[in-house]
């Protein structure tokens, strides 16, 4: 039988500290993307009333939650917003202002008897993803960073060379911004001898259906057997996603899966190829690389 470990009170408080739950918030989430993050990511409907004994505040509802959840589960959460946590770190550039707030996290979860991410990396070449070069991955990541840190009007740019080099780095053979009569294609790549049309977005808010059927568009205009990958930092809208529909000739990345697969030193060819089968199996765009494993 499997001891139930239970958190105490001071393990509560590191948790405040590093999910940043003063207030009543936690993370950079608002109300709605905290409800998606759990039920999209983890299954878990954290509006619930269930978890609001103690008040509606996200804060306060995760709280209830990890007071009165399995240790398993407990794990699970703990370990989905660190990732989250690191993801948004990194690609803003900012710095860790905790410090040993890995060290400390990662105790915590030895101590109610959970494996460490680096012995259930569940991204490893083992679930079927290969790896990119730890030194490639690092610099593309660093590239990515720099790109953020640039003003509007130079950044849209910046991101089409970048994800030129993010596919040459993969041997994908990435072709730069192209013009045809009446269009401007962001660019093009390989992929095991498929030909893939690219459109590449970073804007403050998620990209919506207008922007997928006009790319989408382009992409059928071509050769029949044309694919396209639309690349948004800021993501799609689940409005857009749900106008756009499904079947069609697409599929969808945002910034956080590029970060993460450079943070992971994944292989864009298998994520993609990934993305490529999810979307041929269910019709879906648009799947995020956690949802692939």
């Amino acid at each position: 039988m499997t001891v139930q470990k239970k958190l105490k009170s001071l393990d509560i408080k590191l948790l405040d500290e590093i999910f940043e739950m003063g207030g009543g918030y936690v993370l950079d989430f608002s109300n709605r993307t905290f409800s998606e993050f759990f039920n999209e990511e983890l299954g878990i409907n954290i509006d619930d009333p269930a978890y609001d004994a103690n008040g509606t505040s996200k804060a306060k509802r995760l709280r209830f939650y990890l007071r009165q959840a399995s240790t398993e589960d407990v794990i699970k959460v703990i370990l989905a917003l660190w990732e989250y946590r690191e993801a948004i770190r990194r690609r803003s550039g900012q710095e860790e202002t905790m410090a040993n707030a890995k060290a400390e996290l990662f105790l915590l979860i030895k101590n109610l008897g959970g494996k460490l991410p680096e012995e259930v990396n569940p991204y490893s070449a083992r679930r079927g993803f290969s790896n990119l070069s730890s030194e490639a991955a690092d610099v593309l990541l660093k590239k990515l960073m720099d790109v953020s840190a640039l003003e509007p009007q130079s950044r849209g740019f910046a991101f089409e060379k970048f994800l030129k080099e993010l596919f040459d780095a993969n041997g994908m053979d990435g072709r730069a911004s192209f013009r045809i009569v009446g269009e401007q294609i962001d660019g093009s790549f390989e992929m095991y001898g498929e030909t893939y049309l690219l459109e590449a977005k970073w804007t403050s808010k998620p990209v919506d259906a207008a922007d997928l059927r006009s790319f989408n568009a382009k992409v059928e205009d071509k050769a029949s057997w044309s694919r396209g990958l639309f690349v948004s930092d800021s993501g799609v809208t689940e409005d857009g996603l749900l106008a756009f529909g499904k079947g069609k000739s697409l599929v969808c990345m945002d910034g956080l899966d590029i970060c993460e697969m450079l943070q992971r030193k994944l292989s864009l060819q298998e994520v993609l190829s990934k993305k490529v089968r999810r979307a041929a199996e269910t019709g879906k765009p648009f799947v995020r690389l956690r949802e692939l494993m």
